[in-house]
């Protein structure tokens, strides 16, 4: 199972819904691990530096560092783009099965996933 982070972006309700249906899941919370106030370039240099796939909803800034890291060479963990028009439940449904079924590998620096996947 991929090894997940959440910015400060991602609903609450799906952290808690993610660790509720998948106790197991390796998930951080980048507020518990970073200083607060942590620019966006700190949270993905951390979460690459980790290991560990970026669960946001910043589409323009994540998007665009990702981009930025990537086109200078360095490499990325991968991005799940959550966004606000999807149910929770759905997010969760989905988050899920990508950290299930996706490895790191595959992730790395493929690194966009937009949800909703329907």
């Amino acid at each position: 199972m991929l090894r997940l982070v959440s910015d400060a972006d991602v609903h609450g309700a799906i952290i808690r819904g993610l660790r509720r249906r998948s106790p197991e899941i390796d998930l951080v919370r980048v507020q518990d691990a970073l200083p607060i106030g942590a620019s966006d370039r700190d949270v993905l240099a951390w979460a690459t530096a980790a290991n560990r796939v970026l669960i946001t909803n910043d589409r323009n800034t994540m998007l665009s560092l990702a981009n930025e890291m990537h086109t200078a060479g360095t490499s990325v963990p991968g991005l799940i783009m959550t966004t606000n028009e999807q149910s929770i439940g759905s997010a969760i449904d989905d988050t899920l099965l990508i950290a299930q079924c996706l490895s790191e590998q595959e992730m790395r620096d493929q690194f966009i996933i937009y949800l909703p996947l329907k």
